[in-house]
C-alpha cells in the first residue's frame, strides 16, 4: 500500500505540473483572428504546410489564433513579432479555410512585407532555420525584425563548419549572473544581454540617418577591429570614471599612470566647464520632447572612421571593409555596421529640425511599440474538477441536475467495482480501471441502439 500511494501521489504532482506548465505555455485564449484588427504589430507564423501545398504562390502568415486554431496540425515556424501585419487565414491567399473568421477575405494589398523569414531564411548568413537542431543564440534587429546569430555579429566565434553548436554537457545548476549563451556550452558573447536593450543590424544602420549619426558614438555600441589579425573590441562603450594607475613608462618619458591622470582631469573638466556658466543654465532642468526651435544639432560628433565604414559598406553592399579610403586620415575598422542601443537610448535622441524627420520615419526609434497578445483566457491554470464545476455551472438547471446524478451513478458503479480489490488487498491495474469504462461505454452504446 506504500507504494501504492507513493505512486498515486506521484501521479498527483505530475498532473499538477502538466497543468502550470500548459497553463504558462498557453495562457490565452485563441477563439478570435486577428484579421478584423487590421495591421498591428503581433507574433506571426509560417505555415509550412501550406506554403508547400501552393509552391508557386508567395508564403503568408497567420496571426497565434489561427496557429492553434485552424493549422493546428500543420508544420510552422514562429516568426516573432512583426509590425503592420495582418493576418492572411481568412484570405484567398491560402487554401485552407480559416475557422475562426469564416468570410473569405482578399488577399493584403501590399502593406504586409513578407522578408526573407517567411522562405525560413534567417540572418545575413542566409541559414535555414530549424528549431531542432539550432543552438545559437540569435538576436532580433529592432528595425528589419530579421534575427541574427551571435556569431554573424561578431559576438563570439564562428563556428567553422557552421555546424550547430553541440548540446551543452550536464552541468551543476548556473548562477542567475552568468551569460545565458555560455549555458549553451559556448564562451560568453563580447556584448552580453545585459549590456545593450536593442540591436540594429548594419543594413538598417545605413538605410536610418539618425542611427548613422550615433553608430560607435557613447550608448550605441560597435564590434569592430582594425584588421583581421586584431581580436574584435567594443566602440562607444562608456570609460570608466576611476582608473588604477598602471607604473608603465610611456614614449614620452611619463608614465602611463600620470597620462591616464591627465585625461581624466580633462574629462573632470569638460564635463564640469558648463556647471560655471549663468543665465542659460538655469533653464537646463526643464526637459521638453518637444523639437527646438533652432536649428542647432545636439547629436554627438561623428566618428570618421565610421562614416568611412558605413559609406563603404553602403557601395559595396559587404559585410566588411577590407581597405580604406584613399586619402583619409583616419584609421580604417573592419566591422559589419551593427549598433547595439544601451539603457535609455530613446532619451538620447537630438530632435532638432535636422535629426527629427529621420526619427518621425521609423516611429519604433522615439516609442516602444505595443505587441498584440489575445486576451487571457480565465481557464488557464485550472484542474480538471475545476474546469468540470465551472462547466456544470454554465448548464441550464435541469441538465446541471441530470449530469451530478449521472456522475454520482457513475462513482456508486466505480467503488462497487473496486470493493473487491480493497477487501483482498489486491492492486488495482489499469487494465481494471479500463475494464470498468469499456464497459460503461458499451451499456450507454446498447442503450441508444
Amino acid at each position: 500500500m506504500g507504494d501504492s500511494a507513493s505512486t498515486l501521489t506521484a501521479i498527483l504532482e505530475s498532473q499538477a505540473t502538466l497543468l502550470q506548465e500548459a497553463a504558462l505555455a498557453l495562457p490565452h485564449q485563441f477563439s478570435q483572428c486577428t484579421y478584423s484588427l487590421g495591421h498591428i504589430r503581433q507574433a506571426v507564423y509560417l505555415c509550412l504546410t501550406c506554403a508547400r501545398a501552393s509552391p508557386s504562390s508567395s508564403p503568408r502568415g497567420i496571426c497565434s489564433a489561427c496557429s492553434i486554431a485552424c493549422h493546428t496540425d500543420h508544420e510552422q515556424l514562429e516568426l516573432f513579432p512583426k509590425r503592420n501585419f495582418r493576418c492572411d487565414c481568412p484570405t484567398r491567399a491560402l487554401a485552407h479555410a480559416c475557422t475562426l473568421h469564416t468570410a473569405l477575405e482578399e488577399p493584403d494589398d501590399g502593406t504586409n512585407a513578407y522578408g526573407r523569414n517567411f522562405q525560413g531564411l534567417f540572418c545575413r548568413c542566409g541559414r535555414p532555420y530549424d528549431a531542432q537542431q539550432e543552438r545559437e543564440t540569435m538576436i532580433q534587429c529592432l528595425a528589419c525584425e530579421d534575427w541574427f546569430h551571435e556569431s554573424c555579429l561578431n559576438l563570439r566565434e564562428r563556428p567553422t563548419s557552421r555546424e550547430p553548436t553541440p548540446a551543452p554537457a550536464a552541468e551543476p545548476e548556473a548562477d542567475d549572473g552568468a551569460s545565458d549563451a555560455s549555458s549553451s556550452g559556448l564562451p560568453p558573447p563580447l556584448v552580453s544581454a545585459d549590456d545593450y536593450d536593442a540591436l540594429v543590424c548594419g543594413s538598417c544602420v545605413r538605410r536610418i540617418d539618425a542611427l548613422r549619426r550615433v553608430a560607435g558614438t557613447l550608448g550605441a555600441l560597435m564590434v569592430v577591429r582594425s584588421s583581421e589579425d586584431e581580436p574584435w573590441w567594443i566602440l562607444g562603450k562608456d570609460e570608466p570614471k576611476d582608473v588604477l594607475p598602471v607604473d608603465i613608462e610611456s614614449k614620452d618619458g611619463k608614465s602611463l599612470a600620470q597620462a591616464t591622470l591627465s585625461a581624466s582631469i580633462a574629462r573632470e573638466k569638460r564635463q564640469r566647464s558648463p556647471v560655471k556658466e549663468e543665465g542659460p543654465q538655469a533653464k537646463k532642468a526643464r526637459v521638453s520632447l518637444e523639437p527646438p526651435t533652432s536649428s542647432s544639432c545636439l547629436a554627438p560628433p561623428r566618428d570618421p572612421r565610421i562614416s568611412s565604414l558605413l559609406s563603404s559598406l553602403s557601395e559595396k553592399g559587404a559585410v566588411q571593409e577590407d581597405e580604406p579610403e584613399a586619402g583619409s586620415k583616419a584609421p580604417a575598422l573592419l566591422s559589419a555596421g551593427d549598433i547595439f542601443l544601451t539603457e535609455g537610448w530613446r532619451n538620447r535622441w537630438c530632435r532638432c529640425r535636422s535629426c527629427l524627420p529621420s526619427l518621425q520615419a521609423n516611429p519604433f526609434l522615439l516609442e516602444e511599440e505595443e505587441t498584440y497578445e489575445p486576451p487571457e483566457d480565465p481557464d488557464s491554470g485550472l484542474s480538471l474538477e475545476e474546469l468540470g464545476m465551472r462547466a456544470l455551472q454554465r448548464l441550464p438547471r435541469e441538465k446541471a441536475i441530470d449530469g451530478i446524478m449521472a456522475f454520482n451513478a457513475m462513482r456508486d458503479d466505480l467503488m462497487r467495482h473496486l470493493r473487491p480489490f480493497a477487501e483482498n488487498g489486491e492492486e488495482v491495474k489499469e487494465a481494471d480501471i479500463r475494464a470498468f469504462f469499456d464497459a460503461r461505454i458499451q451499456q450507454l452504446q446498447s442503450r441508444r441502439r
